[in-house]
């Protein structure tokens, strides 16, 4: 059986002047604040309207499962129309992963990672500019530690989640797999959008879910309060930044390490 000769794609630079230069840079730059703008602005939205619906009748609005379509559905349909543009990051936890395995230089990451939390900024900004009274009345969205939760408990469902969207990215955009598994299309999106819907599954209950530093970050900036801050930026948002960085380096170290490995023990064979 014929099997596909595949060559790793050289790695990013570090720093890469001349991508300074074209038009495609910042077109791409301007991709991830327009694609985590609408994110922000359709979930934050989707999550008031919740509230607003339940505070009346306890079986109305969308719920959880509502609530956990529309961050994972949206993720995928973003993801779709961007890839081609910017990669589809939408997330700078995502950003700081492909930063580490050097699949997009140190400039192009911290643009992305700017953009993207100016974009939640944004987004939030709108929802807050419609809806003013219920967006001011039912937390505007914010991500906050629910009652019952410590901030252990928290913070280690946002580590776990976080994981698994970073090591689902990394997976579903391997180069390797059209070599490898051509016989098995991989639409790269919806694996990625349903990776984002089974983690709002399980955390909404816990922190609302965050596994996105521009999503907790622009609802808090805009949300203002102190119990938004206080749980964000003193417990949860500061610590999981921290640790989206700890995810990402074991993803990435973790599915580059898998190929390695595999190229090591095919080489032995070969020698055998």
């Amino acid at each position: 059986m014929h099997q596909k000769i595949y060559q790793d794609p050289p790695p990013a630079p570090l720093i890469d002047p001349e991508e300074l230069g074209k038009w495609s840079f910042y077109r791409a730059i301007i991709a991830e604040f327009i694609a985590t703008l609408l994110f922000l602005y359709i979930t934050v939205l989707t999550v008031i309207g919740y509230k607003s619906q339940s505070s009346t009748d306890q079986c109305g609005g969308v719920g959880i499962l509502g609530i956990a379509w529309a961050f994972g559905g949206m993720i995928f349909v973003l993801v779709y129309c961007t890839a081609g543009i910017s990669g589809g990051h939408i997330n700078p936890a995502v950003t700081f992963g492909l930063f580490l395995a050097r699949k997009v230089s140190l400039v192009r990451a911290i643009m992305y990672i700017v953009a993207q939390c100016l974009g939640a900024i944004c987004g939030c900004g709108l929802v807050k500019a419609f809806q003013k009274a219920y967006y001011v009345k039912y937390g505007g969205g914010a991500n906050t530690l629910n009652d019952g939760y410590s901030t252990g408990t928290g913070l280690g469902a946002e580590i776990i989640g976080t994981f698994v969207l970073v090591y689902t990215v990394f997976a579903a955009t391997d180069p390797k797999r059209n070599a490898r598994d051509s016989h098995v299309p991989v639409l790269a999106p919806l694996p990625i959008g349903f990776a984002v819907f089974m983690v709002h599954l399980a955390t909404i209950p816990v922190t609302g879910t965050g596994i996105n530093p521009a999503r907790s970050f622009g609802a808090a900036v805009v949300y203002g309060h102190n119990k938004a801050w206080d749980d964000q930026v003193m417990d949860i948002l500061g610590w999981t930044i921290y640790w989206c960085c700890n995810c990402c380096i074991l993803s990435s170290v973790y599915f580059e390490g898998l190929e390695l490995l595999k190229h090591l023990v095919h080489s032995g064979a070969m020698l055998n």
